[in-house]
């Protein structure tokens, strides 16, 4: 994309530069009758021992048993996606399952082994362990899936048997999977989505699912969440089902007599309430009063309306607006670049003007941009008004290098190209960025940057102002200006990344700035053209 900001004119490029034995021993020395009788206790006692080695041996057929169908089923899950690496990871439940595998259940199963002889094994597991993914990753995974839930609508049966748009590798959630979503979220103090996994790892107990989860842990989150958000009734009949099956539990007891005195507390109050107004009767609101109130529309708040954009939903063009919006061939102008082979553009959207240029990087350049960015990839930042420095924010979830023309002479040639295409000098311009968002990545809205690349499900550039979405498109690039020629910002232009559903989406951008345009894009006498 290309794009004209306050300072700075800005091209989105939509790339597609778019996861034991024991061993004991004793000695005997001389042998008396005494020595005789007491090593009769020892024949008890060697007898005791073999029953333990029994013990142990059993034990560990057991353990091997348990680490064989581990394997097994991470032979058959990595065969299936390492074929398609990117695909498979652009499933949110695959991301947050690796992310939860690697940080989790290698752990328990290197404490499983621990005392295995095989200390290669145990060597190699502790080293790789080192690069595996942190507690912040495995909660930033889900807090990935809870994001996309929101923005989505999604409800959390529909995540947990994997049925996304597009998905290629289908995946389920576990009894476990659900609770370890719903634990992270409340530790967020986040009791909406707590009550909606812990509620969704029951129906999945109750559907018979295997799983080492027990109800009482899962009643006991529930009910807490439930009446964290006002709705004692309901929290009460949770505390009840838990105290069916442990009448002893010391805290659903306690909450038990709490939730029992609330309820009537709450049921009085309304009782009051009813009562007074028996009592004093309802004052009728007269044609003159009603006439005198004003009535207000509702705004709605961008963070909604960005959403509902994400989403496919909000404002439609008119016939007329979208009469207006053409495809053609374009050879910008003449340039002696595209007069025999002109580049394909098509119109986006009417105000702000965007415009689409069809293929006009190929695959081989895309896996390039990407070869080169990948061991760059750092985590995307922001600009902190208050301090002056870079930091990262929630609201910008990506990964992003910077690639100079020097590097690589690919992308001086990518350079050349978008100077071409928007008649605009790239001496002054920044250099090219590469962004890569993966499941749940976004960028909320804000007056400065955009995307694009094929992903199966979510990714759109939406402008929440004016209603647009522009959806990724591989090998296309999307433009548009941030600046009135003037210099003045086209508020307008506010956009933002919806988070990505399913897929992986790569994006190289182009900020052109205003210095050193002076001659191609002249200022206008009038200051909002």
């Amino acid at each position: 994309m290309f794009v004209l900001f306050p300072h700075f004119i800005h091209l989105i490029l939509s790339l597609f530069v778019q996861d034991g034995a024991a061993v004991f021993m004793f000695t005997v020395a001389e042998l008396s009758a005494v020595a005789v009788s007491q090593m009769t206790d020892l024949l008890y006692t060697e007898k005791d021992l073999v029953t333990s080695l029994k013990d142990y041996i059993k034990a560990e057929e057991n353990k091997l048993e348990q680490v064989k169908r581990w394997a097994d089923k991470l032979d058959l899950l990595s065969a299936t996606a390492i074929l398609d690496p990117e695909g498979f990871l652009g499933h949110p439940v695959n991301a947050f399952k690796l992310m939860k595998r690697l940080n989790t259940e290698w752990g328990d199963l290197e404490s499983l082994v621990l005392s295995d002889t095989t200390d290669g094994f145990i060597s190699n597991l502790t080293i790789q362990r080192q690069h595996f993914p942190t507690d912040e990753d495995q909660t930033g995974a889900a807090k990935a899936l809870l994001r996309l839930q929101d923005t989505y609508r999604l409800d959390a049966n529909t995540i947990s048997t994997g049925d996304l748009p597009g998905v290629k590798h289908k995946s389920l959630m576990t009894v476990e999977d659900c609770y370890e979503l719903g634990k992270i979220a409340y530790s967020d103090v986040d009791y909406y989505h707590t009550e909606l996994w812990m509620a969704q790892a029951l129906k999945q107990l109750d559907r018979g699912e295997e799983s080492t989860m027990d109800r009482v842990t899962l009643l006991d989150y529930l009910s807490y969440s439930i009446y964290q958000q006002g709705d004692i009734e309901r929290a009460l009949e949770f505390t009840k089902q838990l105290l069916a099956l442990d009448p002893e539990h010391q805290r659903a007891n306690g909450n038990l007599k709490y939730f029992e005195f609330q309820l009537e507390k709450q049921k009085k109050a309304e009782e009051d309430i009813t009562q007074k107004e028996k009592e004093g009767g309802k004052k009728e609101t007269t044609k003159k009063e009603k006439s005198k109130k004003k009535v207000s529309i509702p705004q709605v708040p961008e963070r909604k309306k960005y959403e509902m954009l994400c989403r496919g939903e909000g404002i439609r063009m008119t016939p007329r607006r979208l009469s207006r919006l053409f495809c053609r061939y374009y050879d910008n102008h003449h340039n002696p670049m595209y007069v025999l082979a002109p580049v394909k553009q098509q119109d986006e959207w009417d105000h702000p003007y965007i415009v689409r240029f069809l293929d006009i990087i190929s695959d081989k350049e895309m896996e390039r941009v990407k070869q080169l960015a990948k061991p760059r990839l750092r985590r995307a930042t922001v600009h902190d008004p208050l301090t002056g420095k870079l930091s990262t924010a929630q609201y910008r979830v990506s990964k992003s290098a910077w690639l100079t023309g020097y590097e690589d002479p690919m992308i001086d040639k990518i350079n050349q190209r978008i100077e071409d295409l928007t008649g605009l000098e790239m001496d002054t311009a920044e250099e090219l960025q590469v962004a890569n968002y993966g499941v749940g990545g976004q960028y909320e809205p804000h007056f400065d940057f955009g995307r694009m690349s094929d992903v199966a499900a979510g990714g759109a550039t939406v402008f929440p102002d004016v209603g647009a979405a522009v959806y990724p498109q591989k090998g296309t690039a999307v433009f548009w200006y941030n600046l009135f020629p003037s210099g003045e910002g086209d508020y307008s232009t506010r956009h933002a990344a919806c988070p990505v559903l399913v897929g992986n989406k790569w994006v190289s951008n182009k900020w052109i700035h205003e210095r050193g345009q002076e001659w191609r894009r002249p200022c206008s006498l009038n200051e909002t053209d």
